[in-house]
């Protein structure tokens, strides 16, 4: 199913999944790390935040979870009322797995938290281990595993509470090559099948490029919206695309963006290609 400048301006269209409104981030350490900045992402949209280290992209996740409060400024989130529960999951750069604990318990760790009773818990699992090619390896342990399977285990846990937004902050920067661009893959199938709104931290331009119905571009400290590309293409994402024209005409137009944040240029584009 190749993702098209109509399903984007059907997430556009939609009530927001979560809205940034003159948001700021100061940390009492005095560190300004974020905005201000406004940013809307639509339900079901697939974004990508796009940046250097310390630009504020993993402060933004943290906001949107609830994790933490802006200095200024709001941020709503569907559904969610001022400091209470939000429907998110989260997936670290780190797959942050429990050694002692099988696949199957690592999974099921945020439904104990939540005090799912065991007879709805098992089939959930279950489900989110189907989702991401897992079943097999369920009763086995993080030590058993490769770098992907256990970020696959970390996608799954993410997704087991089934959560509206998807939150990804660098979960494939430690991998090689070929294990990047296979999970890279795998996670736009699963978000095709679940329409969940993903909101990815990346520093790669290719793979925000490859992912994204979006793409936002963000100066170093304190990291405000610099630029902002929709990526729409009418071929389906896959090695095929991967070596297309469109692909790196899109890849090199967001590296100019980037590379001009970097110097504070402080110039925003949107760029509409293809």
């Amino acid at each position: 199913m190749p993702l098209s400048a109509d399903t984007t301006t059907a997430a556009a269209s939609a009530p927001p999944a979560a809205a940034f409104s003159g948001v700021t981030k100061t940390y009492r350490n005095g560190v300004s790390a974020l905005g201000p900045i406004d940013l809307v992402i639509g339900k079901g949209e697939f974004v990508s935040l796009l940046g250097p280290s310390g630009c504020g992209k993993s402060t933004a996740l943290r906001l949107i979870a609830g994790l933490s409060e802006p200095t200024a400024g709001v941020v709503d989130v569907a559904g969610a009322s001022h400091n209470g529960p939000r429907s998110v999951g989260f997936v670290f750069q780190e797959p942050t797995l429990m050694p002692w604990a099988s696949v199957r318990d690592n999974v099921a760790l945020p439904l104990r938290l939540h005090r799912e009773a065991n007879a709805r818990r098992h089939p959930r699992v279950d489900e989110a281990l189907d989702r991401v090619g897992l079943s097999d390896f369920a009763d086995v342990y993080p030590r058993e595993l490769s770098g992907g399977m256990k970020m696959r285990v970390s996608l799954a846990r993410a997704l087991v509470t089934d959560p509206d937004i998807l939150l990804m902050d660098e979960p494939f920067a430690a991998l090689d090559e070929i294990t990047r661009f296979r999970l890279n893959d795998d996670l736009l199938d699963v978000w095709r099948r679940l329409r969940k709104t993903v909101v990815f931290v990346t520093h790669s331009v290719f793979e925000s490029v490859y992912l994204s119905q979006r793409v936002v571009v963000m100066t170093p400290r304190p990291g405000r919206i610099s630029a902002e590309f929709t990526i729409a293409s009418d071929e389906v994402r896959d090695e095929t695309f991967r070596t297309s024209v469109q692909y790196g005409a899109q890849c090199r137009d967001v590296s100019a963006a980037l590379a001009a944040a970097a110097k504070g240029a402080g110039w925003r584009a949107s760029c509409r290609p293809g």
